[in-house]
């Protein structure tokens, strides 16, 4: 403890020191903060997508959608570790309003039952989905809030919706078109759905993608989501070779293993910081060692053994790397706590997705970010150490 404070009447770290704990906790706050931001964006990114998707879909083989959906459904829904089912119809078409226009994703659903299968009207900014069901009328349709934005459109306004599969007119073939009421608004919070997804009852869907009471799929709900390439590969054995099944993991696998293997670069990258700190606490300890032969020599001279001598300046450096540590650790979890509260982490979403920059502190992010800034501060103390116990007590005595 007395080498590591000031020589000035030993009232104070000295200043070496102090770089050493610094170097230390500037790299283990840097990369728990850096693990916690990919951790939340991964995390995020993953709720949002099941937000507006179900765990799982049955799709059939051919393409030419499935007949007796609601069947399926209710046989799917007797699986185990199946909560839930619901039909869909998805198609493409282009929605107009006034003189702007966009394509989009339509998805026609069951109102009652999709609440069952997804978190959408848990997103719903106006209106609900139930307004759906309303079948006098014009029928409704409910727009992402980034794509009732770039449209100009408001709950009330009338829009149309454009297929891209001509009919058949008076004067040759025209495209499909059919107006629609905007019932509601959803907001995600991800780009890719509030700017590409409108979605209305399955009856109009089957009308206007002209579906003959079909349906595209089933939408599945499990109880572990997790489990769902497990349950996928048992359905598909169960169900044969008229449909296949697709979870939420393998529909996003190159973005969440791209995700997966950038955390894993950017630990391997960032733990470069604190060996680069752990030649502060080598350059602190050898400094130490020379300025000290002589009091190393009376110890020895006194019958201090060399594995004595060199516990000292190991335990000196482990004491350098447990400081940097616990302040690198109590340093990152403030960020973190700073980043989730703040205003000023606020992302574009067309850009990143996500409309805030999100972060997890995962307890297994600082558990490990510890242990690896704990074992590369103790390596680093063993060559100074090992000068240390070599030092032979007459060289230094020789001369007092």
């Amino acid at each position: 403890m007395r080498y590591l404070k000031s020589r000035r009447k030993q009232k104070g770290i000295s200043f070496n020191t102090l770089i050493s704990i610094g170097g230390v906790t500037l790299g283990v706050m840097t990369l728990i903060v850096v693990l916690s931001v990919m951790s939340g964006f991964s995390n995020d990114l993953q709720k949002k997508i099941l937000g507006v998707n179900a765990h799982a879909v049955v799709l059939s083989s051919d393409g030419a959608g499935i007949a007796d959906y609601n069947g399926l459904a209710g046989k799917l829904a007797k699986e185990p570790h199946i909560k839930s089912a619901s039909p869909f119809v998805l198609g493409q078409a282009m929605v107009s309003f006034d003189k702007a226009g966009q394509g989009v994703f339509v998805r026609g659903i069951e109102p009652s039952r999709e609440e069952t299968v997804t978190d959408l009207q848990k997103h719903m900014k106006e209106g609900s989905l139930d307004a759906l069901s309303n079948t006098t009328g014009m029928p409704g349709i409910i727009l992402g809030s980034e794509l009732a934005g770039t449209l100009g459109v408001y709950t009330g306004d009338t829009v149309k919706l454009i297929s891209p599969a001509a009919q058949m007119g008076p004067l040759g073939m025209i495209p499909k078109m059919r107006e629609f009421k905007v019932v509601g608004i959803f907001d995600i919070g991800m780009y890719e759905y509030d700017a590409n997804l409108a979605v209305i009852s399955m009856k109009a869907a089957q009308d206007f993608f002209s579906m003959d009471n079909r349906a595209t799929g089933v939408e599945l709900k499990v109880d572990d989501i997790y489990k769902a390439p497990e349950i996928r590969r048992k359905l598909e054995n169960e169900l044969g070779g008229a449909y296949f099944v697709r979870d939420w993991i393998e529909m996003n696998h190159n973005l969440f293993s791209a995700l997966k293997l950038e955390k894993l670069t950017m630990f391997v990258i960032l733990t470069l910081i604190i060996i680069v700190a752990s030649f502060n606490i080598v350059s602190t300890l050898i400094m130490i060692v020379i300025e000290k032969q002589r009091e190393i020599a009376i110890l020895k001279a006194m019958g201090a053994t060399s594995k004595g001598i060199m516990a000292i300046f190991v335990i000196q450096g482990f004491i350098i790397g447990v400081a940097g540590t616990a302040l690198g650790l109590l340093g990152s979890f403030g960020i973190g706590k700073f980043i989730q509260t703040s205003p000023l982490a606020k992302l574009p979403p067309d850009v990143y997705y996500l409309s805030h920059l999100p972060v997890v502190m995962n307890p297994r992010d600082f558990v490990v970010t510890a242990a690896a800034a704990l074992l590369i501060s103790l390596s680093a103390t063993i060559y100074p150490a090992w000068q240390a116990a070599k030092v032979d007590p007459v060289e230094p005595l020789r001369y007092q």
